[in-house]
């Protein structure tokens, strides 16, 4: 007996030890004074400094926890909106007035359109901060009652509070309304660029339940069909009615007529060395500079270039633009070693492609190593075209660097690596974030470098957004990177400048380099 008393009085004062380290500490100080008070009495005393202590050190542990809970409870925390709990309630409400004259509802899901290219070309803090402003944007179309939620990603769901009138031609406007606020100009880096929203919605009658779940299951079927027609449309949930194919409009009709107008061109983003800090090259990103709705990212218009049959005369403009910038920036005292350009699988499969390519680097009195064609590792780990290997040999011969795109993304084998004879890899983007702090993308990463230095193949990292990934993937042996924290892609007229900047802050500061 005295032992089990002896183990439970050091489990007691254990408790009380922990109890009074760390802040809730603040939670039962209150409660000793208030024992002392009330019983007095050095016995009594001593009591409440062994149980209450330990008794609200166990509280202690709990509050944090549920003060945790509450926090996600609470809503999105990258917008502030509520979770879709709150979504499917306000549909439960109406659906619980049913056949009431102001019952009336509906559920929409909208999605930012071509959102990931957006993420990808100015990164994640950027997104997170655009998403912000969308879902202000999303609110003010709002009425009071109606309720707004991020699903996932750029994809947002609203349910409407009960309303007297709601029928298809309502809803439209309602939609109309989201869309106009949604497409704003929104100012990233001095840059105005526009965006748009896809939308699908389906009214409660429609649904194949009438249960809240279905109602929004039902819209996020709506907003599919609408993506399927093109950007920037809307679409009501219409189970019976068969599927039309619809001409795609807007952007679409446009883009022959940019492209030929010369508002598509090339973007430059830096690449650097590791080493040295020097730039080693720049890749060039299509940007459609639109006269009325600012700069267009490239996913939101390579869609329409390849239905219109356009992808090699894009690959045309787009290299031709390139080769002009390698001489205009030597002609201006500044050497960049190459040009990155992406070419699409249907101009690797074009059995002219190294005749034009050969063309225009004689036309600009270039060597071949000054152009990497950069080829998508879908491509290759897809790809049994024989056009496609003899096209990506010849340029290997010719001289020019090959360049393995977006690897991990897709499932090229070391065969298709050697068989294409690339000489540098360049790491998707989702191998490099949170490098700098996560242990499981660090080992997976350098994986990644080993094989390729065991290969004797280069690497260049994409996506580097922050000094802690840059200096870890210089530590670990990557050869280059590219990123916004080197500099975000710019058009040529302000390369020149960001150039020289460069160079003399690399002359003027400490470099991040690999250690010896």
């Amino acid at each position: 007996m005295p032992r089990i008393f002896s183990q439970f009085t050091q489990q007691i004062l254990t408790s009380a030890r922990t109890a009074f380290v760390g802040p809730q500490i603040l939670a039962f100080v209150p409660a000793l004074t208030l024992g002392g008070y009330w019983f007095g009495g050095e016995g009594l005393l001593l009591f409440m400094a062994i149980f209450v202590p330990a008794a609200m050190g166990l509280v202690g542990l709990f509050v944090p926890v549920r003060a945790a809970v509450q926090a996600d409870a609470n809503g999105d925390a990258i917008t502030g909106l509520p979770l879709k709990s709150a979504v499917l309630a306000t549909l439960q409400r109406a659906f619980e007035r049913d056949g009431e004259a102001n019952s009336r509802t509906a559920a929409l899901v909208l999605e930012i359109d071509e959102f990931e290219s957006f993420r990808n070309t100015y990164g994640a803090d950027a997104a997170d901060q655009v998403l912000g402003q969308l879902a202000e944007r999303i609110g003010s179309t709002l009425r009071q009652g109606d309720t707004a939620c991020r699903l996932q990603g750029a994809t947002f769901a609203v349910a409407l509070a009960p309303v007297r009138r709601l029928d298809l031609e309502a809803m439209i406007q309602v939609a109309a309304r989201m869309q106009q606020a949604i497409g704003a100009p929104i100012v990233i880096g001095g840059m105005r660029l526009f965006l748009s929203a896809s939308i699908g919605f389906c009214l409660p009658r429609r649904a194949a339940e009438r249960t809240p779940d279905a109602c929004l299951d039902a819209a996020e079927t709506a907003l599919r069909d609408a993506q399927a027609s093109g950007v920037g449309a809307i679409r009501a949930f219409a189970p019976q009615s068969p599927r039309k194919k619809v001409k795609r409009t807007g952007l679409a009709e446009e883009v022959s007529d940019a492209l030929e107008a010369g508002q598509i061109r090339p973007w430059f983003q830096p690449q650097i060395s590791t080493d040295t800090g020097d730039i080693a090259g720049m890749e060039a990103l299509a940007r459609w500079e639109h006269p009325e709705r600012g700069v267009i990212l490239p996913g939101a218009f390579l869609p329409a270039i390849a239905a219109s049959g356009l992808s090699q005369r894009l690959g045309e403009v787009i290299l031709n633009h390139s080769m002009t910038a390698l001489r205009d920036w030597g002609a201006a005292g500044e050497h960049v070693p190459n040009v990155a350009v992406n070419f699409s699988h249907e101009e690797l499969a074009d059995p002219t492609l190294c005749d034009r390519i050969r063309w225009e680097l004689d036309r600009f009195d270039l060597s071949p190593d000054r152009l990497c064609v950069e080829i998508l590792e879908t491509v290759i780990s897809r790809s049994e075209n024989d056009s496609i290997t003899r096209n990506v040999t010849r340029l290997n011969e010719l001289g020019c660097k090959i360049d393995l795109d977006d690897f991990g993304t897709g499932h090229a084998s070391i065969a298709n690596i050697r068989r294409f004879s690339v000489g540098r890899i360049k790491i998707d983007r989702s191998f490099v974030t949170r490098i700098d702090t996560d242990r499981d993308q660090q080992s997976l990463l350098t994986a990644i470098l080993e094989m390729a230095e065991r290969l004797g193949i280069e690497t260049l990292a994409e996506g580097v957004e922050t000094v802690g990934e840059h200096a870890l993937l210089a530590q670990l042996g990557c050869n280059y990177v590219q990123g916004f924290s080197i500099a975000r892609p710019m058009p040529f007229a302000e390369t020149l400048d960001w150039i020289r900047i460069h160079r003399q802050r690399l002359s003027d500061q400490p470099r991040i380099a690999r250690e010896a």
